[in-house]
C-alpha cells in the first residue's frame, strides 16, 4: 500500500473505532434474528404477500428462500431514470429462476439537477437526498427482506439510497446503475454555445437546439459530473458488478447485468453460506477506495458532502483533511469533461473503470483485500470488464493498458502528480476547491470583492456590464441553513466568459457549484455558514481577496482586528423559504449539519453515531 493511503486509513479507523463498533453490533444483532418475515404476525404477513403468486406465498410462508426488495428511483421524466421501466420484471424473472423471491418494495423520489439549475427547485435538490434515504429505509421497515437491489444513478440518489440501505446493514445490497446515454455533441461545442447565450451572441433557439443534441436519448448525461461520479464511487466501493457502470442502456449486455445482479444478491444472503452484508462491504477500506477514486478522476465535489455522510451511515468518521490529504498523493489519472474534452463513453472505451482500477492497484493506492459483490473478493476482480459470449455473460480482463492515454493515464506518466480536490483554508473559513478542471494560470487570484446574496443579482450584474473588470465574487447566505445549499452551476457561463476576456475571476461561496463546472477558479461549501455567523458574512465590497488554489489559502487581505470586530451582515436577499415546496422544509433547513459533515438531518442527538460521540 502506498504510505499515505495506509496512514489515513488507519488514521479513520482509529477516529472511528467507538462508534464502528457499535454500528457492526448493531447490525449483528439484527442479523442473528434470521429472516424477519417469519416472526411476523399472521396478519402482518398476509398484508405483506397479499398479491403476491400462490406459489411465491407457499415459499416465503416456508422461510427458506430468500426474498430480495427492489427499490428503484424510475421515472420517465429524467433520461437517467426512464431505463428502470423494464428492470423490476428482469429482475423478478431472473430472482425466481435462481430460486428466490423478490417484491417491488418501493420507489424513491428522483430530481434533476440539470432540470432545476437555476431555479427555485434546486433549493430541494441536497434535501432530497435524505428524502430518498428515509424513503429507503420506510420501503424496507415491512421486514419481509434479506437482501436489497437497488436502482438509481443521479446526483443525490445514489448517496440516498446507500444512507437508507446503511440503515439496515445486515442485508446484502447490490446498486444497478441503469448506464449513459450514447454520445451527442461535443462537450466543448456544448460549453461553447453556453457561453456565446451568455453573452447575448445567439437566442435561446440556438441554445436549446444544442442543449437537445448533447441531452438527446435515456441514460445518464455523459460528462464527469456527479451522477457519473456516482458510479464509479459505487464500483470502487464493490457494490456494483465489475465493469457495469458505464455499459449503454436498452443494450443487451445492459439487460444481461441487470439479471446477473439480482442472482448475484441471492448468493450473498444469511441464508446461504457466503453471507456479506452491505454493513461490512462499507468498512474504512472501501470508503478510501471511494475518496481515492474520486480523486484519481477529478469527480465531483458534491462527494466531499456524500462520501462524508455515507462514511457516517457505517459508523466511520472522516472529514477534509482525509480528503486532503490523499488528493496530495493520489495522482489524477483521469480527463473526462470538465477536466478534459471526452466524455464518459470515450473513458469506457479507453478501458474504462477496469484499467483505472488495475492502474490504481498497481500504485498501492487501492485497498485490494476488500469485501465486494463479485463473485471473487477483493478489488482485483474490478480489474475486469463484462462481455457476451454467444449471449452469454462472461468476465475478462480489461485492456493491460489504457487504450487512449488521452483520456486515461497510468501511474507512471499521470496527468497530474496530486488529484483534483483540495482544502481551502483562512480567515474566511474553510472549505472545498476542484483544481483538476482549472488552467495553472487562473488557479491563483487576487482581486476585489463584489458581494451578492443571490445568483440573479450576479447574472443581472452581467447583464449590466457591471463585471467587466478583476473581482472576485461573495456569494453568501447559500448554504444548507440559508436556502438548502443549491448548486450555483448557471454562473459558470458567465464568470467562464469574462475569464476568456483577460479578467481575473473567481467565486467564494458556502453554496454548492455543479459537478460539471470547473474552470474558474472557486472555494465553495465554505463553513462556517453564513446564516451561522460565517466570517464570509463579513465581506464588504471592495475588501482584496486572495484565492491560492495551489496553497489552499482563501482570505481576506486586512488587518485581522479590524475584521474581527465586523458583525456579520444579514441576508439582503428576496425571501427563498416559500414556493415549489420549499415550505415544507423547514425543518431540513433549520437541522442541516456542516457541509463538512455532510450537510444531512439523518444524525441528529438520538442516532447512533451522536450517542457514541456523547
Amino acid at each position: 500500500m502506498h504510505a499515505v493511503v495506509e496512514k489515513v486509513t488507519q488514521q479513520i479507523i482509529e477516529r472511528s473505532h467507538d462508534v464502528r463498533t457499535l454500528y457492526l453490533k448493531h447490525i449483528d444483532k439484527a442479523a442473528a434474528q434470521g429472516p424477519h418475515r417469519g416472526k411476523l404476525a399472521c396478519g402482518n404477513l398476509a398484508h405483506g404477500f397479499a398479491a403476491c403468486s400462490t406459489g411465491d406465498k407457499a415459499d416465503l410462508t416456508a422461510d427458506k428462500k430468500a426474498n430480495i426488495a427492489i427499490i428503484s428511483s424510475y421515472n420517465d421524466m429524467l433520461s437517467a431514470h426512464e431505463p428502470y421501466k423494464d428492470s423490476p420484471a428482469l429482475i423478478k424473472a431472473a430472482i425466481k429462476e435462481a430460486g428466490g423471491v423478490a417484491q417491488f418494495a418501493g420507489g424513491v423520489p428522483a430530481m434533476c439537477d440539470g432540470v432545476t439549475q437555476g431555479q427555485p427547485g434546486m433549493e430541494l435538490s441536497l434535501f432530497s437526498r435524505d428524502v430518498i434515504a428515509m424513503a429507503t429505509a420506510i420501503s424496507l421497515s415491512h421486514d419481509m427482506f434479506d437482501g436489497g437491489l437497488y436502482l438509481g444513478v443521479c446526483d443525490k440518489i445514489v448517496p440516498g439510497l446507500l444512507l437508507g440501505a446503511l440503515s439496515f446493514g445486515h442485508l446484502p445490497a447490490v446498486f444497478v446503475p441503469s448506464g449513459p446515454m450514447p454520445s451527442g455533441i461535443t462537450n466543448k461545442e456544448k460549453a461553447a454555445t453556453r457561453q456565446l447565450y451568455a453573452e447575448g451572441k445567439i437566442g435561446r433557439k440556438e441554445l436549446l437546439e444544442s442543449e437537445s443534441k448533447s441531452y438527446h436519448s435515456p441514460g445518464t448525461c455523459t460528462f464527469y459530473g456527479t451522477a457519473n461520479s456516482n458510479q464509479m464511487m459505487v464500483e470502487i466501493m464493490g457494490l456494483h458488478l465489475p465493469g457495469s457502470s458505464f455499459i449503454n442502456p436498452y443494450t443487451p449486455l445492459r439487460d444481461e447485468l441487470t439479471k446477473e445482479a439480482a442472482r448475484q444478491v441471492l448468493k450473498f444472503t444469511a441464508l446461504g453460506d457466503d453471507y456479506r452484508p452491505l454493513g461490512r462491504v462499507i468498512d474504512e477500506k472501501a470508503i478510501v477506495n471511494a475518496i481515492v477514486g474520486l480523486l484519481a478522476t477529478g469527480g465531483s465535489t458534491n462527494h466531499t458532502m456524500h462520501i462524508v455522510a455515507i462514511a457516517r451511515a457505517a459508523g466511520i468518521e472522516i472529514n477534509w483533511d482525509d480528503f486532503n490529504e490523499l488528493s496530495h498523493a493520489v495522482p489524477l489519472l483521469a480527463r473526462v469533461y470538465p477536466n478534459g474534452q471526452a466524455d464518459i463513453n470515450h473513458f469506457q472505451a479507453a478501458g474504462g473503470m477496469g484499467v483505472l482500477i488495475a492502474e490504481l492497484l498497481k500504485g498501492g493506492f487501492l485497498h485490494e483485500e476488500v469485501l465486494t459483490v463479485a463473485n471473487e473478493r477483493g478489488m482485483g476482480s474490478y480489474s475486469q470488464e463484462p462481455r457476451l459470449d454467444n449471449g452469454q455473460l462472461k468476465w475478462e480482463a480489461a485492456p493491460a493498458a489504457s487504450l487512449d492515454t488521452e483520456v486515461i493515464s497510468s501511474i507512471e506518466k499521470p496527468f497530474a502528480a496530486s488529484g483534483g480536490l483540495h482544502v481551502m483554508r483562512g480567515n474566511l473559513g474553510r472549505g472545498i476547491s476542484k483544481v483538476s478542471a482549472v488552467a495553472e494560470e487562473h488557479q491563483v487570484v487576487e482581486a476585489p470583492a463584489l458581494v451578492f446574496d443571490d445568483q440573479n443579482d450576479v447574472v443581472a450584474a452581467f447583464h449590466r456590464g457591471d463585471l467587466e473588470r478583476d473581482f472576485i465574487v461573495i456569494l453568501r447566505f447559500q448554504g444548507p441553513k440559508s436556502n438548502g445549499m443549491p448548486e450555483l452551476h448557471k454562473l459558470t457561463p458567465l464568470l467562464g466568459s469574462l475569464q476568456d476576456k483577460g479578467f481575473k475571476v473567481a467565486i467564494v461561496t458556502d453554496g454548492r457549484m455543479s459537478g460539471a463546472s470547473g474552470k474558474v477558479p472557486s472555494a465553495i461549501h465554505m463553513c462556517p455558514e453564513c446564516a451561522e455567523g460565517g466570517p464570509l458574512a463579513k465581506v464588504r465590497d471592495g475588501d482584496i481577496i486572495q484565492l491560492n488554489t495551489q496553497t489552499g489559502d482563501v482570505n481576506v487581505l486586512m488587518d485581522a482586528d479590524e475584521f474581527n470586530a465586523r458583525k456579520p451582515e444579514e441576508n439582503s436577499a428576496r425571501d427563498h423559504h416559500w414556493g415549489m415546496g420549499r415550505e415544507m422544509f423547514g425543518a431540513f433547513r433549520m437541522g442541516a449539519s456542516s457541509a463538512e459533515t455532510g450537510a444531512t438531518n439523518l444524525f441528529d442527538e438520538d442516532n447512533l453515531y451522536c450517542r457514541v460521540k456523547k
